[in-house]
């Protein structure tokens, strides 16, 4: 049985209660000493464990992007062709963007945030997308289902041709101007079929 390390157990015991905050208030509106009242502490113990509220956003940022990230990777190795395991990681990733950060919008203030100051944390976690398609990209061209192409510069090519359906601001503007997560996924997929044409062998 594993045992948390009791400081690494606070930790997620302190991003537990801001995440509950965030999510019911919103993360402008909470202050750390809010989260210390949820967790029975005095503020000053929080900082022991965080040196910021920016820290323990970025702690969260974290795990609901790994999530997401194991989400990708379990879809990316199961069953189907390179092909459909491709159309279904780009389909899971915008519908956790939509479901995490905009059916609570609360969250989207801390999603903003993390762009803003933890740019690292996001850009570790697309390197990670890109490394799924970029794999499944290699394994469709070696399956003689893509055309010969260089696996790392198309996944990037996917990546910035899908750019609308994952970036948290650019979903933020098109909801906003009413279209519907619907529509937009039924635009994402006629993106992927276009894409998906183009680099069939």
């Amino acid at each position: 049985m594993n045992i948390m390390d009791p400081q690494a157990a606070t930790r997620a015991r302190i991003a537990d209660a801001a995440e509950a905050l965030f999510r019911q208030i919103g993360y402008q509106k909470t202050a750390v000493a809010d989260i210390a009242k949820a967790c029975a502490m005095s503020p000053a113990n929080v900082y022991r464990f965080f040196p910021s509220k920016s820290a323990i956003n970025e702690a969260i940022t974290h795990r609901l992007l790994d999530i997401v990230g194991s989400e990708l990777e379990a879809l990316a190795t199961g069953e189907g062709s390179a092909a459909q395991r491709l159309r279904a990681t780009a389909r899971q990733f915008y519908l956790r963007d939509v479901e995490l950060f905009f059916n609570e919008k609360r969250m989207h203030d801390m999603v903003g945030a993390a762009m803003t100051e933890h740019w690292g944390v996001i850009e570790g976690f697309l390197a990670r997308v890109l490394a799924i398609w970029e794999g499944l990209l290699r394994e469709g061209v070696a399956a003689g289902e893509f055309r010969a192409l260089d696996p790392a510069k198309t996944a990037m090519t996917f990546k910035q041709c899908l750019m609308l359906w994952t970036h948290p601001i650019l979903l933020a503007d098109c909801l906003g101007r009413g279209r519907t997560c619907e529509e937009l996924e039924a635009q994402q997929q006629a993106a992927l079929d276009l894409l998906l044409a183009g680099i069939a062998k």
